[in-house]
């Protein structure tokens, strides 16, 4: 079995649009058409078997159409079981307890947050009282760490030294997913300071850009247990990550936590 848990759609009146505005941002060109049809497409083509849907929030308004568009998604048929979608969550909602209890009463699995998209450092207190929420909820939460292609210039809002502040502030949240193993582009910070830690880091979009040594060492200090395959499809190929794993040589158990095993204790699947 293989699951990516970092993956984005949209609906399909959006998504064109949408795709063009943040491909062209980031200077990045996307591998499928960012909608469901576009990610079914990819899962078939590289074996994937599910697929985390993250909604990136960028205003507080935008909170019930994206979570609807995640309930249906959730209840169709065509990708129920497949396509397991998060909620979007905004750091400006001001009925965060109300929010976040809605998104735990349909049955939501945990939320995505985007301190770069959202122009809020990680550690700051707004981020502090949803997370503690979604962890006394028992809610997953993915953010984006590290670097984004986007805010080039821009001082970055999740760096690992910000990770260590929130987490003090929670007294730990083992819940918590850094995407971009993470931090995107902080590589050696990340290893000094956060691997190790009680959380898990995914592997959406660093694998090209990473040397087996360093992700055998990441993995080595981190440990096998706490890494997710991810891929930040329609960003990168998912066949194409999933080579890049498998050519790594990582053994069958390691390989095997990574694909699925360590995704499906998050996901109680």
């Amino acid at each position: 079995m293989i699951i990516d848990f970092h993956t984005h759609i949209f609906p399909d009146k959006i998504a064109p649009a949408t795709i063009n505005a943040l491909s062209t941002s980031a200077n990045i060109p996307p591998h499928s058409n960012g909608m469901k049809s576009g990610l079914l497409d990819s899962m078939a083509e590289a074996g994937v078997d599910i697929s985390v849907n993250l909604p990136v929030l960028t205003k507080p308004t935008q909170f019930d159409s994206i979570f609807k568009f995640g309930c249906a998604l959730n209840e169709e048929k065509q990708t129920q079981g497949r396509v397991i979608s998060f909620a979007g969550f905004h750091p400006d909602i001001e009925d965060y307890e109300e929010k976040l209890t809605q998104v735990k009463g349909n049955g939501f699995l945990g939320i995505k947050i985007h301190p770069d998209y959202q122009g809020t450092f990680f550690d700051d207190p707004k981020y502090v009282k949803i997370l503690e929420c979604a962890k006394s909820l028992d809610l997953i939460t993915v953010t984006h760490a590290g670097f984004d292609g986007a805010f080039v210039g821009q001082e970055i809002k999740c760096t690992p030294r910000r990770v260590l502040n929130l987490l003090d502030a929670l007294g730990g949240y083992d819940k918590l997913v850094l995407a971009h193993l993470g931090g995107n582009e902080l590589y050696r910070d990340v290893y000094n300071t956060l691997a190790g830690e009680n959380i898990y880091f995914d592997t959406s979009y660093v694998l090209p850009f990473l040397t087996r040594e360093q992700l055998e060492k990441m993995i080595s200090k981190h440990t096998d247990n706490k890494i997710l395959f991810a891929t930040d499809s329609p960003w990168q190929s998912q066949a194409e990550m999933i080579n890049i794993i498998k050519s790594y040589g990582l053994g069958k158990k390691t390989e095997n936590k990574i694909f699925c095993e360590n995704a499906k204790k998050l996901l109680k699947i």
